[in-house]
């Protein structure tokens, strides 16, 4: 009889499924912060709380009012006229006990001008629909955390994020089994060799491995023709042997060798992604000091150089497939075997760097890298202030993306903010957001021929008509779709699993598309 499963893993087993315990401990351990109580930052909030952020702070010091009851479901009616921070952490806090949410009633602006040190305790703040000047200051204050900068209006989203470097173990690719088909391990070959498959009786040849019967074809071939199939053409005529080998049209083993023999053509076998990470000085020069993450990948980069003879660690997963018990387990013990090998190479080599040091890397966080040492990713995201200074690329976006226009448009609607104190909301603000749209375009270096062709576009025209006429106010539905986006995305830098985007991200409700641009 099974242990029973305790409260916490029952409540929150689907998203388990998805980051594991290391993942939900960091959501559990995370403070964030949330400036501006409107009806998307409400909606990002909500997606955090529920799948378990520990602690969530809101600031806001504006009063409920009717407008803000239309469209923002944490407001109620009895709330107008009350203190918005404390309505809407009162109920975000019912969505879930094991989160604890706490206001501040100031305004988050004198906050970043006066006292930043609020700001110290958290580990990402996410910004809805503040000033650019303020925005600006907060991200210098604050590059070593997470910020995530979202504007909303009608029926377009946007966010943009700055973070200190961003390294990931845990991506979780699609087709990540490393089957090592193209350059298979003595032990594997010794195991494939066994294999007789002319002696087998039909029911044994049709529970043979296809991992063995790319092998045993593949040593057919080498006898044929001195090498493994290397081109397309090749491998088509690897294709046809293993047909010509099948007793049955319906050998089911058999059909698996033949839509797994595109996993010969690998002649790379490190993703160029990872070899730029090995090159990295932070990695070439890790020491006992450095970041866990280096201290790592140098180890498993140096087990490349050596022991590995040019191959990553073996992750020792295996994937179904059509074979009996006894070949399946002993298929993947050779795997496992040779998996524990290189992780005990790699831990020796983790030692060696750490050279008696207090620091500890654990055993199951050394297992993890090597599992995931094909697919690990550092992204190195550019500050907010530097955003926006790729002029000629830019240019290239407004000629073919129709979406760029409204993060440019946003950009001028910031500049207005500044000028007016209020940002566009009638029709009649279209001639005064064209010409700081223009402005812009001007203060990032785009020559004046270009920006006359811009800004002259149907494109550009019928952004600004859009833009002025949503009011400066959310949408429900736009609010409540940007809401769990970006929820989404401050999960993966929160818990350092799977790929956030790099930088910015615009979704248009009015086509329902969006794109991500890398400002």
């Amino acid at each position: 009889m099974s242990p029973p499963i305790d409260f916490k893993t029952q409540k929150y087993d689907r998203q388990l499924r998805l980051w594991a315990t290391t993942g939900q401990q960091a959501l559990e351990e995370a403070h964030v912060c949330l400036l501006n109580i409107t009806s998307t930052g409400c909606e990002i909030i909500k997606n955090l709380i529920l799948p378990g952020v520990g602690n969530i702070t809101v600031i806001d010091d504006s009063k409920v009012t009717g407008q803000d009851i239309q469209s923002n479901f944490f407001l109620d009616p009895e709330s107008i006229g009350c203190s918005k921070a404390k309505s809407a952490a009162e109920l975000l806090q019912e969505l879930n006990e094991d989160a604890k949410v706490t206001f501040i009633e100031k305004d988050p602006l004198d906050l970043i001008q006066n006292d930043p040190k609020v700001f110290e305790p958290f580990i990402m703040i996410i910004t809805v629909n503040m000033p650019e000047e303020a925005v600006l200051t907060l991200a210098s204050l604050c590059q070593n955390k997470a910020m995530i900068v979202v504007k909303s209006n009608g029926f377009i989203g946007t966010f943009s994020i700055q973070a200190p470097e961003h390294t990931i173990i845990e991506s979780h690719p699609e087709n990540a089994m490393d089957l090592r088909l193209s350059c298979p391990f003595r032990e594997l070959c010794e195991y494939a060799s066994s294999f007789d498959l002319d002696a087998l009786d039909q029911t044994d040849h049709s529970h043979v491995p296809f991992v063995v019967i790319i092998l045993k074809y593949v040593e057919a071939y080498k006898a044929k023709y001195g090498q493994a199939p290397q081109s397309y053409e090749e491998r088509k005529e690897l294709i046809d042997m293993i047909k010509s080998g099948m007793r049955t049209a319906d050998e089911e083993n058999f059909q698996e060798a033949l839509s797994h023999v595109w996993r010969l053509s690998s002649t790379n076998h490190i993703p160029s992604e990872v070899r730029q990470t090995f090159n990295d000085p932070s990695c070439v020069n890790a020491d006992a000091n450095s970041p866990y993450f280096w201290i790592l990948a140098k180890a498993v980069r140096d087990f490349v150089e050596n022991e590995g003879e040019g191959q990553l660690p073996l992750s020792g997963k295996l994937p179904d497939m059509k074979a009996d018990t006894v070949k399946y387990i002993g298929l993947q013990r050779v795997y496992r075997q040779k998996a524990l090998s290189d992780l005990n190479a790699v831990k020796k080599r983790v030692n060696d760097i750490l050279d008696g040091d207090e620091t500890v890397i654990s055993d199951e966080v050394i297992e993890t890298f090597c599992k995931n040492a094909g697919h690990i990713k550092v992204i190195q995201y550019r500050s907010i202030s530097s955003h926006y200074k790729q002029a000629d690329k830019i240019v290239q976006w407004m000629k073919n993306e129709e979406n760029i226009h409204y993060c440019i448009v946003f950009k001028a609607a910031d500049r207005f903010q500044k000028i007016y104190h209020r940002y566009p909301s009638s029709v009649e603000d279209y001639d005064a957001l064209k010409e700081q749209t223009v402005a812009f375009l001007e203060s990032i270096d785009i020559p004046f021929e270009q920006i006359q062709e811009l800004t002259e576009s149907e494109v550009m025209d019928k952004t600004l008509q859009n833009f002025v006429r949503f009011e400066n106010k959310e949408s429900a539905n736009i609010a409540a779709l940007l809401g769990g986006v970006v929820a989404q995305e401050a999960i993966k830098l929160i818990t350092h699993q799977y790929i956030p985007i790099n930088n910015t991200c615009i979704f248009n409700g009015i086509t329902s598309t969006s794109n991500v641009f890398e400002l």
